[in-house]
This record gives structure tokens, sequence and C-alpha cells, in this order.
């Protein structure tokens, strides 16, 4: 890119139309600041594999350095104490406790398949549900935000083990298939 900011890649296209033609303007944009096609690889990770990335980055969201909680503890509330801490099947805002979106853990990719990133566990991170909804197709450098450093799970795992101990003592819990699906998934996880 001969000139690096975008804004005046575009005002320079503008400038060229209405003075030289539209052969000028494409000029400029496709050698100053030509569209790039990309194949979307699509997304494919399982309850396990997020579990792993959740595991491996000791349940911090790596855009905030804040604490998350392995998604079935807030269902499994939900489930316990569903006046006080309310969810929606189709996670309605006004329907779901708001650790929904702040504490819930999804996996992020560093370069969003969108714009070409691999989807593998090199290319995952940990984050909320708000900031990657925030960051959406994003780069890091393009929204200012800094990659904070995995944490470890001796210091917080997200209440994983207290999954795992409420559900030994509760079997009946996993009559509710998703939080089933979540303990399966933390029990392979802690054996891999």
């Amino acid at each position: 890119m001969k000139n690096s900011n975008p804004a005046n890649i575009i005002a320079s296209a503008c400038e060229a139309l209405s003075s030289t033609g539209k052969e000028a303007a494409g000029n400029i944009i496709s050698t100053e600041y030509p569209h790039q096609e990309v194949s979307n690889a699509g997304r494919k990770y399982n309850e396990f594999q997020s579990t792993e990335i959740f595991i491996r980055d000791g349940f911090i969201d790596r855009f905030s350095g804040e604490k998350l909680i392995f998604p079935p503890v807030l269902r499994l509330l939900s489930q316990e104490l569903p006046e006080e801490f309310p969810f929606h099947p189709n996670w309605k805002m006004s329907e779901c406790h708001i650790a929904y979106w702040k504490l819930f853990p999804t996996v992020d990719h560093l370069i969003p398949v969108a714009r070409g990133g691999p989807d593998e566990a090199s290319n995952w991170v940990t984050t909320s549900m708000v900031l990657n909804s925030a960051k959406s197709n994003w780069l890091v450098e393009e929204l200012n935000w800094t990659l904070h450093p995995p944490g470890n799970t001796s210091n917080w795992d997200g209440l994983l083990s207290w999954f795992l101990k409420y559900v030994n003592l509760h079997q009946e819990i996993l009559g509710n298939p998703y939080l089933k699906r979540w303990y399966k998934a933390a029990i392979r996880a802690e054996n891999a």
C-alpha cells in the first residue's frame, strides 16, 4: 500500500472519480487498497475441544484477562435456581442472567475464519460471549486490544472441579443432555 491510511486512499479514489473518472479511481483502489477474497473454512470445535482450550487458557478471557466460568456451571445454576439465575434457550438478553454474556467462555479465532484464519487450536483462544460478539470478524490489532497471557488452572479452573464434584454427588443432573455432554467433555479433557 502506497498510502497506508485507508480513509486517505478512499478520499483519493473519490477525488479521482470526480476529476479524472472511474478508471483512475479504480486503479487507486486496486493498487492501494484492493479487496481481498478469503474462503471460509468453517468452524468445527465441540464441547471436548472447547474444554481443552478453556483449560489451556486457564479459564481466563484472553482479551480482557478476566476469570470465566465453565459453561455447564452457569446452566446448572439456572436449572437449580431458575428465578434467581434465569436462562433463555435462544439467549434472549432480557431473559438471561448477565453472567451468560460476561462469564460464559467461548472459543474465538485470533484470525477470524471469515478472514482466512484456520479453524484449529493454534488459532483458538478463550473469551467471553460479550467480547466474542464485540470482536466479531476483526483482528485484535484492529481493535487496539492486547492478548492477555493464559491463566493457570491451579489458581482458577472456572469452577470445573466444583462442577465435577457436584455432579458426582448429584448424578440425577446428568438427565439434562446439555450438562451430560459437558460433563463427559470435562472427564475426557482431564484424562487427555
